[in-house]
């Protein structure tokens, strides 16, 4: 007999539920979630079928057995039995809450026209379909089916009509609301960012889902259905939102980017922030990011009044003017990496039109609803079984995604990506490793071509002008031996120059041929223009401050900005140091001349066009190298050696401004504190220069000489590079510290 939507089998959960567990759920679980698991005096209901942290009976185990780091909820150290026997009385719970009444046997393929034809407006499913209401693109794994029905059977509010005093009247989903604000998602699936000052009345409503028409025991059964995560969104466009002539030439006050500007310069026309009035800077919202690492990396992007900050797999949108979160994506670390990825590292995203994009730490690249989180794709750029991660934040270019990878001491094979905006399909891959029997293999004389690493963790620049895509690589592997790698072992330690929309190869210049001290080029590849001029900027990694012509990639200045550099005297007019002897690793260890963390290191420079001055960390400090004979395994590193600092040498830090001009050093602040791992810079029109220090402290400074302005003790250590941006007409600037957020901006004006 088949039963339709009128046909109800009812099934009383209590004679289901595992007995032995109430004790001890009563003993150990009542005083924070309630006797029936709604709420109680510490903690919060787990019964909320729309999103629960635990939807199978398995993932109940787990969160009681592990809680829930940074979120209140400890771990429960129990016997076995015991554990598993709560677990059954909470699943039980959480089943006779979601209403056990189910619906058997509907229509699939009707339910499917049923919810194309009243669904997808507010509901998405593999990428495609309204925001207003969840993403289904995985229900059926997630809800069972006594669940979906009671859904279906209709909501029980959450509309909201809010009223300006303007005049205007605009209807959606409260995304938050206090007695300061409201983030209001509008019917019209745009984010309304509202202050109490504007807001005449909010008045909340029923709920915007319409009465189902039809079975609802076919769209149960086409709901069943839903269980794949999403992959390449064939056929789904971007939609409305920030265009990439806005990313290249941002709007007044946004940061659409990971350095703000596609050059990389990390330089901001904003100048409410000056040296007469900095001294009224202070602290305006902070926002933790509960459970992640210590030191956040991640640079804020800020579109149309909202910020995307970043953890490891984890992004949240938060409204810049008062730190409100709105949404956040998260997903659990990936058991089993390798390298910089398996410690929890990510930098930041990258947008489009409707789209945030971020990378995993197992090199998933992933597209999500700006306004909401939602999952539109998701593609794996690479096997993380096989050491890859990825830690940077991807590039837009045009309607392309652009993405490196991370894994650059475990041996992979380094490559850079470029995916379909809309779709995630992948249009063309660069590889920093050349395969065998290709010219550029010439460069590697031995075993270790296949595991040469090279790879693209650090976010490029792009000219549009010059139609140039321009990427820092990584240093070769294995890191310390080179004996396996004999040649130049192209094109690790470069720059390479790319056509964004083919990925082919215009020229490349490699900084330190056939590395084996790890001198990564990663250090940003900052686009200047000068008396006419198209160069490229950097203070690299070996010690040598760089200016290349950046249509053709000639050597048009090299200095060295260090005075602890032993391993060449200079460059030479052919682009290629000057090698002096005694410098290569050896068993016993060789002292080499910058460390092995670099003259410079990876962390955000900038520049300002109208003084031409470079600003930059250097390091003074050497280190002693030696090499052993090493395979590669997956799952390790692949250093062939190992360092340690040398202690008769010291270190110190400086933070400089170079005139890019003549390479001359226009000011210099000492003994700055700290390793050269710390924080970013930013310039500003307003005449400031914004850096944490290595003790602390984030600092305000007058950017013509260096002179501190105005600092504040965060009492962290810096691991991110400060950005500003417009907020509510007024000029904020944010830095990560630790693993909190904060924004700054003026008082009292």
């Amino acid at each position: 007999m088949r039963f339709r939507a009128a046909a109800l089998v009812v099934l009383t959960g209590m004679s289901l539920w595992a007995q032995p567990g109430k004790n001890g759920y009563q003993a150990r679980c009542v005083g924070c979630h309630g006797e029936d698991g709604s709420g109680g005096g510490h903690g919060p209901g787990f019964l909320n079928v729309r999103t629960p942290r635990a939807t199978t009976r398995a993932q109940v185990s787990e969160v009681i057995r592990n809680g829930i780091p940074g979120g209140g909820m400890p771990a429960f150290a129990l016997p076995a039995a015991e554990l598993e026997a709560i677990a059954d009385y909470t699943w039980g719970l959480k089943n006779a809450a979601a209403d056990r009444t189910v619906v058997a046997d509907g229509d699939a393929a009707a339910g499917a026209r049923q919810f194309g034809a009243q669904c997808t407006g507010c509901h998405m499913v593999r990428g495609r379909g309204g925001v207003l209401g969840p993403d289904l693109t995985t229900v059926g794994r997630d809800r069972t089916p006594a669940q979906m029905a009671a859904a279906l059977r209709g909501g029980k509010g959450g509309s909201m009509t809010v009223t300006l005093r303007d005049g205007r009247v605009i209807q959606g989903m409260a995304k938050n609301q206090s007695p300061f604000d409201l983030q209001l998602l509008g019917v019209d699936g745009k984010l309304h960012l509202l202050r109490a000052a504007e807001v005449q009345s909010a008045v909340a409503g029923p709920s915007l889902m319409a009465p189902v028409r039809g079975e609802i025991g076919d769209l149960v059964a086409y709901l069943k259905t839903l269980r794949e995560p999403v992959g390449v969104a064939a056929g789904a466009g971007v939609g409305a939102g920030i265009s990439f002539a806005e990313i290249a030439r941002p709007r007044h006050g946004d940061w659409p980017s990971y350095n703000g500007l596609l050059s990389g310069s990390r330089f901001s026309a904003l100048e409410q922030i000056r040296g007469s009035n900095i001294g009224k800077l202070a602290p305006r919202w902070m926002f933790p990011l509960a459970g992640a690492p210590a030191g956040l990396q991640t640079t804020p992007v800020v579109v149309d009044g909202v910020m995307y900050v970043t953890s490891v797999n984890e992004v949240y949108a938060l409204d810049a003017g008062t730190g409100r979160e709105i949404w956040n994506f998260k997903r659990p670390r990936t058991q089993g990496l390798a390298g910089d990825a398996a410690s929890g590292i990510n930098r930041g995203v990258a947008v489009l039109g409707d789209r945030v994009f971020v990378a995993t730490d197992h090199a998933h690249l992933l597209a999500l609803q700006r306004a909401t989180g939602q999952v539109i794709w998701e593609v794996e750029m690479a096997d993380y079984r096989q050491n890859y991660g990825a830690t940077g934040a991807p590039l837009v270019v045009n309607d392309l995604v652009i993405a490196g990878i991370s894994g650059g001491d475990e041996g992979v094979r380094g490559f850079l990506d470029a995916y379909r905006a809309s779709t995630g399909e992948r249009v063309w891959r660069f590889w920093t490793i050349p395969a065998r029997g290709e010219k550029e293999a010439e460069t590697w004389k031995g075993n270790a071509l296949e595991h040469g690493c090279g790879t693209t963790w650090l976010t490029g620049t792009y000219d549009p002008e010059a139609g140039l895509l321009y990427w820092p690589t990584g240093n070769p592997c294995p890191d310390y031996n080179g004996d396996e790698r004999v040649g130049d072992n192209l094109y690790t330690d470069s720059v390479v120059a790319l056509d964004p929309a083919t990925g082919k190869l215009r020229w490349h210049y490699q900084f330190t041929p056939h590395d084996v001290h790890d001198w990564d080029a990663t250090e940003p590849p900052v686009l200047a223009d000068l008396d006419g001029r198209k160069l490229l900027v950097q203070a690299n990694r070996n010690g040598f401050f760089y200016v290349l012509d950046r249509v053709t990639g000639k050597v048009v200045r090299a200095e060295p900005f260090v005075k602890k550099l032993t391993w060449a005297s200079g460059i030479g007019a052919d682009g290629r140091p000057v090698l002096l002897p005694g410098n290569e690793p050896n068993a016993a260890g060789q002292r080499t001349c910058p460390s092995v963390a670099g003259a410079a290191n990876w962390t955000s420079t900038a520049f300002d066009a109208r003084t031409g001055l470079y600003y930059f960390f250097a390091h003074e400090s050497c280190t002693i190298y030696s090499k052993r004979a090493e395979e590669w395994q997956a799952g390790q590193s692949f250093y062939g050696g190992g360092t340690r600092n040398s202690a008769a040498d010291g270190q110190a830090k400086f933070l400089k401004a170079v005139d890019v001009r003549t390479g001359r050093v226009a000011w210099e602040i000492p003994d700055i504190g700290g390793s050269i791992l710390g924080s970013g810079l930013l310039a500003t029109a307003g005449g400031v220069l914004f850096y944490g220090d290595g003790r602390g402290a984030f600092v305000g400074a007058d950017a013509a000489n260096g002179k501190p302005l105005w600092h504040f003790n965060s009492g962290h250590r810096w691991r991110a590079g400060p950005m500003t941006y417009l907020a509510d007409g007024q000029q904020f600037v944010a830095i990560a510290a630790g693993n909190t957020v904060i924004a700054f901006g003026l008082t009292g004006e």
